[in-house]
């Protein structure tokens, strides 16, 4: 089977390997689609943390039962399937309190350990949701949307409340979506007037503000003074997390969804004076998966807006450095194995 590995940084190459065999309580899934993640960018710039080379990518996953290994149930041939990427232990603290998310010793597709970028993958069952219903481009950007809904989960979002959610790429435009789907007023931020205009077409944003032009008065007006109760910030920038501190209401929340690869700092006086919470967001459980398929299932999430580049598998290499161009548009990439 082909497979696509990222040697080094800056460096994939097309490989032949042998297709896996399915063990007990295993699938063999015939990948059909590959969904580009900020994961596999940083990864391909060799400034993901806890990442080694040489590594085949991919953990926005779909594709079709391939095969069965002995003994397993729940699944038949054909079955389109979407996959959940992160295989906990399930003897952790966090596993033992439902946040397989952060299993102490959590491996993630494609980061961790190899990945989907290939033409078959095994699976543990137990880490397959069947995808009935959906096509295989919207079977493939659940992962990626469950980011977003599980950080909004995270932010406990109420009824009304102003959230801002500063980044609008995938993860950021994921967490207005299922923020606006909570009930919250989203405010979106970023320094790209195109990718608003987005925001406010897709999400939809309730208002948009550009990190550029004196954002701080900005939110301050729309929020009447009070500043929102709830900040995510999806951009995996140091500066911009230290920034999001100032954005948030007495009182508030923030949520770092982005993960960057340094230190971050805040004033801690301010940090005091304000009585902030600061959390994490890591990965998604079943139950945003779930979330997330109900809503695609439900007509709530333009799939088809939202993946705006596609390649074949061969023409990947190819194009993959053009995706990382600003003016090339990208918000979502797809990499297709066959047709839908």
């Amino acid at each position: 089977m082909k497979t696509i590995v990222c040697e080094e940084p800056y460096r994939f190459v097309l490989k032949e390997t042998e297709t896996p065999v399915p063990a007990a309580g295993e699938a063999l899934i015939k990948i059909r689609r590959i969904g580009i993640c900020g994961t596999d960018l940083h990864a391909y710039r060799g400034n993901q943390p806890f990442f080694t080379y040489p590594r085949i990518l991919g953990h926005e996953l779909s594709g079709e039962i391939a095969g069965l290994g002995p003994e397993t149930s729940g699944f038949a041939l054909g079955d389109r399937v979407t996959v959940m990427p992160y295989l906990e232990c399930g003897k952790c603290i966090a596993c033992r309190s439902g946040r397989t998310n952060c299993c102490t010793s959590l491996l993630t597709l494609g980061v961790h350990c190899d990945g989907g970028m290939q033409e078959y993958y095994v699976m543990p069952v137990d880490h397959l949701i069947k995808a009935d219903g959906l096509s295989l481009d919207q079977a493939a950007v659940v992962e990626c949307l469950c980011i977003g809904a599980h950080a909004v989960e995270r932010a406990a979002l109420r009824q009304d409340e102003f959230a801002l959610v500063i980044g609008a790429g995938p993860i950021g435009l994921g967490a207005m979506k299922y923020a606006k789907l909570a009930g919250a007023k989203v405010i979106a931020m970023d320094i790209n007037e195109e990718r608003l205009a987005f925001c406010k077409s897709w999400a939809p944003a309730d208002y948009t503000v550009n990190v550029g032009n004196d954002p701080l008065r900005h939110i301050a007006e729309i929020t009447g003074g009070d500043m929102p109760t709830a900040v995510l910030d999806a951009t995996g920038n140091a500066k911009s997390m230290e920034a999001s501190f100032q954005y948030a209401a007495n009182g508030g929340r923030i949520v770092f969804v982005g993960l960057v690869k340094s230190d971050i700092t805040f004033n801690d006086p301010e940090f005091h004076r304000k009585e902030l919470t600061l959390m994490s967001s890591r990965n998604a459980t079943r139950r945003n998966f779930e979330q997330v398929i109900d809503s695609i299932r439900g007509g709530h999430v333009d799939t088809d807006r939202f993946i705006t580049h596609k390649s074949s598998f061969e023409q990947m290499i190819g194009v993959y450095d053009a995706w990382l161009k600003p003016e090339t548009g990208v918000i979502k990439a797809m990499v297709e194995i066959g047709n839908d």
